[in-house]
């Protein structure tokens, strides 16, 4: 019988084959949702979906795109919110 904490739906199950042919289940954290932008709600491509003691190993250039509003907006609506910056400098 599994554990309490093995009965929610915290943890994922993940079935593994043992050198014995036998397939037990293992127990892992699932992984946090992807990123999404502040302005269409896309999912954020170059933004990784990992644990967050996989992130502080990370270096920072691989954690979120190294433009501007990297890891927050979009590349469109990145694009679109610089194009409306520049008009109304004008």
């Amino acid at each position: 019988m599994p554990r309490g904490m093995h009965k929610s739906n915290t943890l994922r199950k993940v079935f593994v084959k043992t050198p014995g042919g036998k397939t037990t289940v293992h127990y892992r954290r699932r992984k946090p949702a992807c990123a999404k932008c502040a302005d269409t709600g896309k999912p954020l491509s170059g933004v990784p979906r990992e644990l967050p003691r996989k992130m502080t190993n990370l270096p920072k250039s691989k954690k979120r795109p190294e433009r501007p509003y990297g890891g927050f907006l979009s590349s469109a609506a990145m694009r679109k919110r610089l194009k409306q910056k520049a008009r109304s400098e004008e």
